[in-house]
């Protein structure tokens, strides 16, 4: 049996780019969480230690996304490393990095990078 759990539209506003603008003026970001666990313990034990935290996956996301990096490649690479330190018993995890409006020259509403890891 597939277990997932997932937390998506985390909102942040933060300070990632090449630009020395981003750094000085930020913007807005959503990110979006899958993680492929085992939590079947949960389904008889009804207690928090038989899963995976969201709250610790949105903590995880709001700090690295408050520390700057000029690519969200790297900011994402960073979560999911530390998914890997921090949370016990993930099998995958899947991270969606999206940057709303970016400054490019167009008429685009986002870019998002996508990373998954396989940490079985």
């Amino acid at each position: 049996m597939n277990q997932i759990i997932e937390v998506n539209g985390i909102k942040l506003y933060a300070y990632h780019g090449c630009l020395p603008e981003e750094g000085k003026i930020g913007g807005h970001y959503n990110v979006d969480v899958k993680v492929h666990t085992d939590f079947s313990a949960s389904f008889e034990s009804d207690e928090l230690s038989d899963t995976v935290d969201y709250v610790a996956i949105n903590r995880i996301v709001e700090e690295e996304m408050m520390i700057r990096s000029k690519l969200i490649e790297h900011v994402g690479f960073r979560i999911l490393q530390r998914f890997e330190k921090e949370l016990t018993g993930l099998k995958k995890a899947w991270l969606k990095v999206t940057k709303i409006s970016p400054p490019i020259d167009g008429d685009v509403s986002n870019v998002a990078i996508i990373l998954e890891k396989d940490y079985s």
